[in-house]
Parts: C-alpha cells; structure tokens; sequence
C-alpha cells in the first residue's frame, strides 16, 4: 500500500489558496446536504499542562475523504527550542477506506482557516464592499487576508488593527505585500494598506471586518457596526473566547460553520449563555447559503456575522487537495505501508 507523506515544507510548494478555497467550499455544501460528520473529540490532558487532542470526522458523497488529525500542545517546548504545537494529519479515501496520505497539520490548518473567513465573506459581504479591516495580525492573519483579497476582488482599501500590540500593525503594513506574492502567490498592488490608529473610526468605515485574535472579552462594540458591515470572527475557537459585542448577534444575520459547535465554543457562545441566540435561531450555517437553501444577505444595509470554529472534513478536504497536487507535481515523499 502507497501513500504519500508531506512535510510542512511539501506543503508550502504544493498547495495553492484557490484549490484550498475551492475544497472549503465543497465541504461546506456538503454539510448542508448532511454529508459531513464531525467524529467525537478525544482530548487529554497531561499533568505538566501539555494538551493532545484528536478531531476526526470526514465529507462524504462527491467529496469522499475521512480521517484524524492529532494535535499537540506542550507549552514548555518553548524553554526547550521546540515547537509548542504539533500535529499530524491522516487521510483515508472513504470510497475504499485506503490511507492516502500522511502529513504536517499546521500549515493545513492555517490555509483553511484562512479560506474558510474568506468564503464566509464573499457569502454574505455586500458586492460593492472596498474597505476590510483585519483585526489580528499573529501568524493566521495572513491566511485570512490572502484568501479575503481573493474572494473579494473589489477590496482596494485594508486597515491592519493588533489591539494588543498596535505597533506590530505599523510593521505588518510594511512588508504585507511582499509576504502575500512571495507566500501565497498573491498579487494585490491594487490594494493600499495602512495600520489602524483608532479601532473604533476604523470599524465606523469598514465594509468588511475579520477578526483572528486571543480576546476573551469584546473588542468590537455594537454601536460601532454600521449598517451594511460583515464580520467574519475566527478567533473565537475555545470556551471563554469572545472578540464582538454579544449585542451585535441581535441585530445582524448570524450564520455559522456548525451552529451547535458555534453555541458551544465559537464567538455565539456566550451570546448563547446570554439568551441572545441558540442553535434553532441562528439564521442559517454557511453552506446552506452555498447552496441557496438559506438567503444570505437579503439587504443592503444588513450587518452580517459569520462564525467560524472549524470542521475536521476542512482539513481532510485539504489534506486531499494537496496529495493530488503532490501526485501531479510528483513531490513528496511516497511509502509504503
């Protein structure tokens, strides 16, 4: 039995975001036509505070993949010039139940996070919208807003915000555009980016908002939201997380990747503790509105919210997607088992 094993750095030459895009996309139609399971989580937790998590699941029908993905997270590795995180992904074909790949999970989880923000906001932002603004600019910023820029060809404009450290935003704007051609393959010379100085003002004219940050309490008030905004919040993914004024989920249309994941872990956690939303009154989940089961904007002047805490099926689709490519472009390491 072959299959392919892939580095980080396999994937860095293999995958490309269109093809990412293009799995997400799949997989989020797919759950919308109960064709995605998501498996239970089996986590431990060791005595030094170290974590190991397991997430499995799979999309079926057309898109036919299944696995597990392992993740780490052993915080004092940093004292020891190790990585904190690790995590391997194992894919399976689910017409034949046979392994076809082996391979590094972070840079998976990165791009499809990355893509997943993205397709949210092509869904459900306005068509005109120029102005984005990206709240978070850690390591996953790059992903969202590389992918953003893709789906939303008519961004000219993009404000960068890190609410915890506002000077990293100066330094980010410097060198974004080089980083996005050079990484991702993305040309935006049409795109001008500046640092926010003043989150609220750059809320106030902001079409598009992403936010991929650590926040535990509101950094994006209601009142601040004009008429017409989306959000795509991806940095809300654990208990306690929270980076939008839970009153926002009163006023806008609230669609989820997984409403009852969302209600649980995501950003409509704690309006969910709140009263404010639940499972049965989110307005839809993304792939309904892919698939034209559930209208996504319906106005101009709606203000939309989506909630992203991803899915395993995202990173298998992926996984799938980069074995293709790395069958093609015959790179990779292939063993047998």
């Amino acid at each position: 039995m072959e299959i392919k094993v892939l580095s980080r750095k396999d994937l860095i030459s293999i995958l490309e975001l269109p093809d990412v895009i293009e799995g997400v996309e799949a997989v989020y139609r797919a759950k919308a036509r109960g064709q995605v399971a998501a498996w239970p989580l089996v986590e431990h937790r060791f005595e030094t505070g170290a974590l190991m998590d397991i997430r499995s699941g799979g999309a079926f029908g057309e898109v036919a993949i299944h696995g597990a993905k392992l993740l780490n997270n052993f915080p004092e590795n940093a004292e020891k010039g190790l990585p904190v995180f690790t995590g391997v992904l194992m894919a399976f074909d689910s017409k034949t139940g046979m392994p076809i790949g082996v391979m590094d999970a972070s840079y998976i989880t990165s791009l499809r996070t990355g893509a997943a923000a993205a397709v949210g906001a092509a869904a459900l932002a306005r068509p005109d919208s120029e102005t984005l603004l990206l709240v978070g600019a850690g390591l996953q910023s790059i992903y969202l807003l590389g992918a953003s820029i893709l789906k939303l060809p008519g961004i000219t404009k993009v404000i960068v915000a890190d609410p915890y450290a506002p000077e990293n935003a100066f330094r980010y704007v410097e060198s974004i555009e080089k980083r996005l051609k050079e990484e991702l393959h993305i040309d935006c010379g049409h795109v001008a980016f500046r640092a926010c100085d003043d989150l609220k003002k750059s809320v106030e004219v902001s079409d598009v908002i992403l936010t991929v940050t650590r926040s535990t309490k509101p950094l994006i008030m209601k009142d601040w939201v004009r008429p017409g905004t989306h959000l795509s919040c991806i940095g809300a993914d654990m208990t306690g997380k929270e980076e939008i004024d839970p009153q926002l989920f009163t006023v806008a249309r609230a669609f989820a990747d997984d409403a009852k994941q969302c209600c649980a872990v995501g950003e409509m956690e704690i309006p969910a503790r709140m009263g404010l939303i639940s499972p049965d009154t989110v307005t839809g989940e993304i792939g309904q509105v892919l698939i034209g089961e559930v209208p996504g904007r319906v106005s101009a002047d709606d203000i939309t919210i989506f909630d992203a805490t991803g899915l395993a099926a995202l990173d298998l689709v992926t996984a799938k997607t980069a074995v293709e490519s790395a069958r093609k472009k015959q790179l990779g390491t292939t063993a047998e088992i």
